[in-house]
């Protein structure tokens, strides 16, 4: 590795989760400049290692507690774009963002893309990322054409659909430790402008979510979410959003004009029920005015929390954990049951998502999105008392058969993970003997 590279002897604490909890101390950081600079010999010496990218993960999927992390946002380069194909092939740490910039003014956008473009492409691989059209276009994976993967093991090797697809289904969605990935090729999604045609409605009950979500209703609108007020129990309270590409408007990437930032971590007392609680209202109040059809750019529609700058402080330095499960649609009541505990466990959310997945496959053997209905909810961090609602929500979510997101997640259980994820013993084969990350040892190495 280059000169750049960073080892620090009383250990590196300034890379954490965009949760900041938990908290790790990494005992070396390399900072790679060109791709020729991760080999195998690298990843085997410097065992055990997991890549960096931007730090989005949630828990501590992306954090190597006492091990040594490759930071790869030094891989910043788009190697090739062809814009009649849509096709692009960019260095691990080129993030969703900067391929926007280039993308969007040439008529393509992101196939499939999460709430925040500060997530490198790596990085959204790592994790099979999904968006609002998952119903639609399914996983990230879905458009990945192929990577480049290296290995401890001594292999530097192609991976698609037809060129070791088993090393490609392990590492969509395989949090990083099947190998680190240099390049990836994506296959874009072509439009004829960057605004999006979006209606907003109210929804007072599960049952108007379900018929706003129906099949039928998603045939009409390609990108379809919804925020939950979590204090409204099984009355289901919130606001809809859904839309489309418009076809006409033209070709901008529309920058933030206006862009705020929390320069510090707010007091721990400012996020309490009550004010938790009135901000729910006002937020639904104001979505039920603002009610019906509007025109507006990607940005706001795709990314309204990237205008603010480091929003994650307002939940103080004790920092927050999201809950996201899935749960099949038939079990109706299982998620109105997780609604329930959560009002009735005097801790809530602003943050609330609440979302119908499709039925698009994804090419990842450990890939979180499935058939069902998913919520995905931020709660500021109450240590033992968060930790026990979590708990009680796992049960529920077990015993209805559904499933824990990764990158969301600081404390699953290593059950938990196994009932989640079927198809754990078959991915054991692919990870890595070099690679590790502070989650997997926590809910997949224990006890062996």
């Amino acid at each position: 590795m280059n000169s750049g590279n960073h080892e620090d002897p009383a250990q590196d604490t300034s890379y954490r989760s965009w949760g900041n909890y938990p908290r790790a101390a990494h005992k070396k950081v390399l900072r790679p400049s060109w791709m020729d600079e991760i080999t195998s010999a690298t990843l085997k010496e410097n065992a055990p290692l997991l890549a960096y990218g931007l730090g989005r993960s949630y828990g501590d999927s992306c954090l190597n507690d006492g091990g040594t992390l490759m930071d790869c946002r030094g891989l910043e380069r788009i190697l090739e774009f062809d814009v009649e194909t849509g096709r692009i092939v960019c260095e691990a740490g080129v993030s969703l963002g900067e391929i926007l910039l280039v993308a969007v003014p040439r008529g393509w956008f992101l196939p499939v893309t999460p709430g925040t473009k500060i997530v490198t492409l790596a990085g959204a691989i790592a994790n099979d990322v999904h968006g609002k059209n998952h119903h639609v276009e399914g996983t990230i994976g879905c458009h990945v054409e192929r990577f480049e993967l290296v290995r401890s093991t001594g292999e530097a090797v192609i991976c698609s659909r037809t060129e070791n697809p088993e090393l490609f289904a392990a590492t969509v969605g395989g949090m990083g430790l099947t190998g680190i990935i240099p390049w990836a090729e994506l296959r874009l999604k072509k439009i004829e402008s960057s605004l999006i045609e979006m209606d907003t409605v109210a929804f007072n009950s599960f049952e108007d979510f379900t018929r706003l979500s129906s099949d039928e209703e998603g045939a009409r609108y390609e990108y379809t979410v919804g925020w939950v007020d979590c204090l409204s129990g099984r009355k289901t309270r919130g606001i809809f959003m859904r839309g489309n590409h418009a076809t006409t408007g033209g070709l901008h990437t529309h920058p933030e004009k206006i862009k705020l930032n929390v320069p510090f971590n707010l007091p721990g007392f400012t996020l309490n029920p009550l004010t938790i609680r009135a901000f729910n209202t006002l937020y639904y109040a104001m979505g039920k005015a603002k009610g019906g059809h509007s025109q507006v750019p990607y940005d706001p529609f795709f990314y309204p929390l990237d205008k603010v700058d480091n929003w994650n402080r307002i939940y103080g330095e004790g920092g927050f954990t999201q809950y996201q499960c899935v749960v099949p649609e038939t079990e109706v009541a299982a998620f109105q049951e997780i609604l329930e505990r959560i009002a009735h466990g005097g801790q809530g959310s602003f943050l609330g998502v609440i979302k119908k997945f499709g039925s698009v496959p994804s090419p990842g053997m450990m890939s979180f999105p499935r058939p069902g209905l998913t919520l995905a909810l931020d709660f500021p961090f109450r240590g033992e008392k968060t930790l026990r609602l979590f708990s009680e929500l796992d049960e529920v979510v077990a015993a209805a058969k559904g499933a824990l997101y990764p990158a969301k997640d600081p404390r699953m259980s290593p059950r938990m993970f196994r009932l989640s994820y079927p198809r754990l013993e078959e991915f054991r084969k692919y990870v890595d003997p070099a690679l590790s990350s502070s989650f997997w040892r926590r809910v997949a190495e224990v006890g062996r």
